[in-house]
């Protein structure tokens, strides 16, 4: 997948001036937000849970080689195969190894935000071989001229009920139903032969289970257990951050997980992947392939950003961002959008690649309110920032602008006359009714709200008038 995130500003625009985005985003509104505050409220003490998470986590990462190694071992013992790829191009290059070794002409793929992160979809066909996504979400978009998903939870969440009846209607030839029903019937006829004549499968894993080796999947759609049971291969494809140590922390994870991104207390299926078919068992792979992805997760690890690489991709700070809310997730640029996405995408791709994104977000804190493994998103991305300033990734205005006003703040007379002669300009730009409707150079401001004019005196000289009245 492409980035574009340094466009930011102008997909936001596009985006809030889109009366079907705006109209299909008022769901992370009404159903997300609730239903999140509601299963933690059910839950009891969920705030010693989500510090049991945190905890959990950052035990996994400070010795994280040392569990990879425990996963790789367990999962051999019971059958698998474990690859290590250092980047997008070596996931994509193992992956479409293993089909074309074996003859693999069709893949049905389960919801993986980390194979569009590599772009595998595009590997396969260029390879040969057809991949079909399965999630109905996932499945919209693809039949949607390959449209990239806005969520990481619920990748068609950008499209109306109105838009989806449209599209099955031009691509599946059925008379058009508003129907949601009848809609998911139409995608299950469509896919279900998929499945019995695809030979492998690919998931992705929502953790990696370090003392049994096994792969898990934690989805709300029966397409992943068809995904890796039914072809006679099956491929998960997950980063290597996703380790947990042992069942007993997977537990407490998947009480955190569900109620952070659906505001459910469980989704409809929990699968633990564990090695190949045994010679008595009615379903499962033939072979099971896991492929471990670095693609910069190491040098987050190595960085002052290593808490980001605690998340657990439930999409509840996309979901209370103010931003994310209004303009979706396309305007971000990549696979991961809002709060995380600020911080993965520079992270993974580069700075340079996104340097816009750690400037998307107003600071109000709601994201790592409501992340369940306690993440400081806010701080991360003013890290961020400082990273941006110290390499010179910032416009020159702006650098020079914040060395002019550093320099000045460090002079007191002048920052006094300074500071005096502004108030009083902006009073009088203010007018009867002491609102800036427009400010000079700072229109971002104002372009949208009105700026409330100052009193026409520095904080200075309020005090010493105050002062002197005693």
């Amino acid at each position: 997948m492409e980035i574009h995130s340094n466009d930011f500003k102008a997909r936001a625009r596009e985006a809030l001036a889109n009366p079907n985005l705006q109209k299909a985003l008022k769901l992370v509104q009404v159903k997300f937000v609730p239903g999140r505050a509601a299963a933690a409220a059910e839950f009891g003490d969920f705030e010693a849970l989500r510090d049991a998470g945190r905890d959990i986590r950052n035990r996994a990462l400070e010795n994280l080689d040392l569990w990879l190694e425990r996963f790789e071992q367990e999962a051999i013992r019971r059958g698998a195969r474990v690859h290590w790829a250092r980047d997008a191009a070596e996931a994509n290059a193992i992956i479409v190894g293993i089909a074309q070794a074996n003859g693999v002409k069709k893949v049905v793929k389960s919801k993986s935000m980390v194979s569009e992160e590599c772009g595998l979809n595009d590997a396969l066909e260029a390879a040969g071989v057809t991949p079909v996504e399965t999630d109905l979400g996932e499945y919209i978009l693809q039949i949607n001229d390959h449209e990239p998903p806005s969520h990481i939870v619920a990748p068609v969440i950008h499209k109306t009920r109105d838009e989806v009846s449209d599209l099955f209607h031009a691509k599946h030839g059925k008379p058009r139903t508003e129907d949601i029903g009848a809609l998911c019937r139409e995608a299950r006829e469509i896919l279900r032969p998929h499945f019995l004549s695809a030979d492998m499968g690919i998931s992705g894993a929502n953790f990696l289970v370090a003392e049994t080796g096994s792969t898990v999947i934690v989805t709300n759609e029966g397409n992943g257990r068809l995904c890796t049971t039914v072809p006679r291969i099956h491929v998960a494809l997950t980063g290597i951050e996703k380790v947990v140590p042992t069942l007993e922390d997977l537990s407490v994870l998947l009480r955190l997980l569900p109620r952070s991104a659906t505001g459910q207390p469980i989704t409809n299926y929990v699968s633990m992947n564990t090695g190949v078919a045994g010679s008595g068992d009615s379903d499962g792979p033939e072979q099971f392939h896991i492929v471990l992805l670095d693609n910069g997760r190491s040098r987050v690890l190595g960085s002052e950003l290593k808490e980001m690489l605690r998340c657990i991709r439930c999409g509840a700070c996309m979901n209370h961002c103010p931003v994310y809310q209004a303009v979706g997730g396309h305007a971000y640029g990549w696979v991961y959008p809002g709060p995380m996405g600020s911080v993965l995408t520079p992270s993974y791709a580069g700075m340079e690649h996104a340097h816009e994104l750690p400037h998307t977000a107003t600071g109000c804190g709601q994201c790592s309110a409501v992340c369940p493994v306690r993440i400081p998103l806010p701080e991360l991305m003013r890290k961020e920032r400082e990273m941006q300033v110290e390499a010179g990734l910032r416009p020159w205005q702006e650098r020079l602008s914040l060395k002019l006003w550093g320099w000045s703040a460090s002079q007191s007379w002048l920052y006094g006359i300074g500071t005096a002669i502004a108030a009083r300009f902006l009073k009088r730009l203010g007018g009867a009714d002491k609102l800036i409707h427009r400010l000079p150079l700072g229109g971002g401001w104002t372009d949208g709200r009105d700026f409330p004019a100052p009193a026409g005196k520095t904080f200075r000289e309020l005090y010493r008038a105050r002062k002197n009245l005693h």
